[in-house]
């Protein structure tokens, strides 16, 4: 079930306030029409009637896809959350864009330790610290597709499926990565980056 209240909160621009939807979550089920919603990042966005400047919502927030078994915690504040929903894969992200790239993810079927740790290889590979975000795959291979801003324009990059494969291979042969994941967990480059020596 969806929840949502309204709340003033000040433009960022102009610093006055208005009343606007928050949504405190969304579970896909029971509220289909709102996925695209979410994924588009629509929801967490509202316009200052003053000065027409577009506002981000960051409040926490619950997101639930059924479909798809993975649920997702928006959260800057770092939770204390043990235990599982028994056949549902849950994450805390900090961000909408998080959010969204999770979403992206667990809708195309991946994992996302092993997109974590693709990202994390490719940038050792490319010799530089990129902010790569997953963005989809492509074709009939599946490719993996990055994106990451250089020099203020974003940039893709494509993988070959087989580098999600090998990633995959590295997290069957160490378990410890995928137990330590369980609950409520933040995976991200931190994150994984923590497993590698």
């Amino acid at each position: 079930m969806a929840v949502c209240t309204n709340a003033l909160r000040k433009c960022a621009n102009c610093g006055k306030e208005q009343e606007v939807k928050l949504w405190g979550s969304v579970n896909t089920a029971d509220n289909p029409e709102l996925r695209d919603e979410v994924r588009s990042g629509r929801l967490f966005v509202w316009e200052c009637p003053h000065c027409g400047t577009v506002n981000l919502i960051s409040d926490p927030f619950l997101y639930t896809d059924t479909e798809n078994s993975f649920i997702l915690v928006l959260s800057a504040d770092k939770l204390n959350a043990s235990g599982e929903v028994p056949g549902f894969t849950s994450r805390q992200v900090a961000s909408v864009g998080e959010l969204i790239e999770k979403i992206r993810i667990f809708e195309a079927g991946l994992d996302d330790i092993a997109i974590e740790l693709c990202k994390y290889v490719t940038c050792r590979e490319m010799g530089r610290d990129a902010d790569l975000k997953f963005v989809g795959t492509r074709g009939a291979d599946q490719a993996i597709i990055l994106t990451y801003p250089d020099k203020g324009q974003m940039e893709m990059l494509e993988l070959g499926f087989n580098v999600y494969q090998d990633c995959c291979g590295i997290l069957s042969r160490n378990p410890v990565i995928a137990e330590k994941a369980k609950g409520l967990v933040r995976v991200d480059r931190a994150w994984i980056s923590g497993f590698i020596k």
